[in-house]
């Protein structure tokens, strides 16, 4: 289970927030500072950060600024009940997902939560990458499609061109919005993302345009909205073929007019905003079913840029493949070197519907798990191997895999060798007794001994 992460120098703070995450059902971790959060870190498997403004050693801009640089995919919810609201919306320029003020109530702190929870998800399915670590627009491609969207990129940063950006899940499309923010000279402005997908219907107006003090319960304080936060910078709004018909409309008038009200107020707030949109539809055909608006798809659309998905870019595999295998072996602490040429066959044939992001779950998996410093077939996870084709589309009997193999004939070698391989461990583990392996590996003893046979593991056979 992913954890959340909360980090408080009060200790009862800290008690009250645990006991009333873990009555919701989340796994908590705590950290009494920045510095012990920023090692908790290191070592779990951390989907939301929920920390204090001010802590000793570290607070929680410092840690906010370590997050965002180093684990930019955790949402960071930033509590306090210092200063102004003023420095809370900082914050959220600085990248914190939201902020919420003591005292609080248990339904505000948790909704905030379950709101970051699913913004994580929906975040994960597009790479996000530590700038430090990558190239060329922060993305890792040289191929013929990948060298034809830097040429756009270079040309539609510097102006204020409203930019629609497609392409399947797991292509890297918040990448290319990154890119188009980060080399305009809005650079140095507020970055402010948001996905529609992610946040409630009820909620995604107060989301985008704010709301005043007293607008409905549990609006104890003045909250700025997205295109707020983001004036003289960039906005993107991902998955924004899922908005609802009504905020479609105020949605156009934003854009038309660069103003808007927050819910419950009267006052029109001007903003200089450049918008950046993405989407996994097909925006087109929902426009002919009358699903999303006409006006508002051509304001969107001034400027397409489509994203491959990773079956149409197959020469970025190998570079992405070493990425991969490089940033896990940090991580793990692992040493996978390479692989066999079997392995690069498969990467190069498969055909990777989840596109990047599964490319990357799986290298993981593999560096984790690997029995050797260069992975082999064997390695590979047996629900990746079976029932999908080099087309990505489910695999018929008789089709062509891995150097001309049926993947039918790749699936059984794959299990069959992994087997072979458990069932040699389980015996070195029990010293040979082929009862005590039965019964760990959950067979019969004779079971097992016919299996022994079958791999030629009989004593003085390799057993």
């Amino acid at each position: 289970m992913k954890k959340i992460l909360i980090a408080d120098d009060e200790l009862n703070m800290l008690l009250v927030i645990e006991a009333m995450l873990e009555k919701e059902g989340y796994a908590v971790v705590t950290a009494g500072d920045g510095v012990e959060a920023l090692r908790i870190l290191e070592d779990e498997d951390i989907a939301v950060i929920v920390t204090d403004l001010k802590m000793p050693k570290l607070d929680g801009l410092g840690l906010l600024s370590r997050v965002v640089k180093e684990y930019p995919s955790i949402p960071v919810i930033i509590i306090t009940a210092h200063g102004t609201v003023e420095t809370a919306v900082e914050a959220l320029k600085k990248g914190a997902f939201d902020y919420i003020t003591k005292p609080f109530e248990q339904e505000d702190l948790t909704n905030v939560i379950r709101k970051a929870f699913k913004t994580h998800s929906f975040s994960d399915e597009d790479l996000v990458m530590n700038p430090d670590e990558i190239d060329h627009y922060d993305i890792i491609g040289q191929s013929e499609p990948m060298i034809r969207i830097y040429d756009v990129v270079r040309k539609v940063a510097p102006t204020t061109t409203t930019i629609l950006i497609t392409g399947e899940t797991g292509t890297g499309k918040e990448l290319i919005a990154n890119a188009i923010h980060n080399n305009s000279p809005r650079r140095d402005d507020p970055f402010i993302k948001i996905n529609c997908a992610a946040i409630a219907e009820n909620l995604l107006e107060s989301e985008l345009f704010g709301y005043e003090k007293g607008a409905f319960t549990g609006a104890v304080n003045r909250k700025p909205g997205r295109f707020e936060l983001a004036h003289k910078g960039t906005l993107f709004l991902d998955e924004v073929g899922e908005l609802p018909r009504d905020m479609q409309v105020k949605l156009l008038r934003v854009i038309q007019d660069q103003e808007f009200e927050r819910v419950g107020g009267l006052r029109t707030i001007k903003v200089d905003v450049r918008l950046i949109t993405a989407t996994n539809r097909d925006l087109l055909q929902d426009v002919k079913e009358q699903r999303f608006r006409e006006d508002l798809y051509y304001r969107l659309n001034v400027l397409p840029i489509h994203i491959p998905p990773l079956r149409e870019r197959k020469d970025d595999i190998p570079l992405l493949v070493d990425y991969f295998l490089d940033k896990f072996n940090r991580k793990l602490g692992r040493s996978v070197t390479g692989m066999d040429q079997q392995v690069k066959d498969f990467f190069i044939n498969y055909g990777w519907p989840g596109n990047i992001r599964e490319l990357e779950n799986v290298i993981e998996r593999l560096v984790l798990l690997a029995q050797g410093q260069a992975l082999t077939l064997s390695d590979l996870p047996p629900e990746v191997v079976s029932g999908i084709n080099s087309e990505g589309r489910p695999q018929r009997a008789g089709d062509p895999g891995v150097n001309g193999k049926s993947f039918k004939d790749i699936i059984r070698s794959s299990t069959e060798e992994i087997e072979k391989q458990m069932i040699v461990k389980t015996l070195e583990a029990c010293g040979g007794n082929v009862s005590r392996a039965a019964k760990d590996l959950g067979l019969s003893r004779k079971g097992l001994q016919l299996k022994m046979i079958k791999y030629n593991l009989r004593k003085g056979n390799g057993a």
